[in-house]
């Protein structure tokens, strides 16, 4: 059974913590690769909030339950191209990908538990660092704007 083309429309989750603390997961197969949470739509009628969650427990085991740990919209998107490398996984001639961003804050003492098959490793790091530190030009935008979305 082959997998169905992903859908060219993306979550980018970045979570922090009240101190502007970024958390950062390194791509299993691709070392250096950081970023924050990312995913695409699982059918394109799948909410952008629940893709959000979805991704979210997916990759880092955080669960959101809309009080203690809540999503924020930012309600910003980013259109950009698909890296070559995973221009493989969508439908012939789709080379774009629309990327919608969230946050979320949590405490630092989360218990971070990445899915082995999608992410090695993990890391906090202050905002400027960790958007020096990602490979995504987006991601990293997204990262340094973070102090003004939350008006700090």
């Amino acid at each position: 059974m082959t997998k169905p083309p992903k859908i060219p429309i993306s979550v980018l989750v970045v979570i922090h913590t009240a101190d502007l603390q970024v958390l950062l997961i390194e791509r299993a197969g691709h070392p250096g690769f950081w970023q924050s949470v990312t995913g695409s739509l699982d059918a394109v009628d799948e909410p952008l909030a629940g893709t959000a969650t979805r991704e979210l427990f997916e990759e880092t085991g955080i669960v959101v339950d809309g009080q203690r740990i809540a999503l924020r919209d930012w309600h910003l998107s980013n259109v950009y191209e698909i890296y070559p490398i995973w221009r493989h996984r969508y439908a012939t001639g789709v080379t774009h990908n629309t990327e919608h961003v969230f946050s979320v804050e949590v405490p630092r003492d989360i218990p971070i538990m990445l899915s082995p098959r999608e992410h090695t490793a993990h890391v906090w790091l202050p905002h400027l660092a960790a958007a020096d530190k990602c490979f995504s030009a987006s991601n990293a935008e997204a990262i340094l704007q973070l102090p003004r979305i939350l008006g700090r």
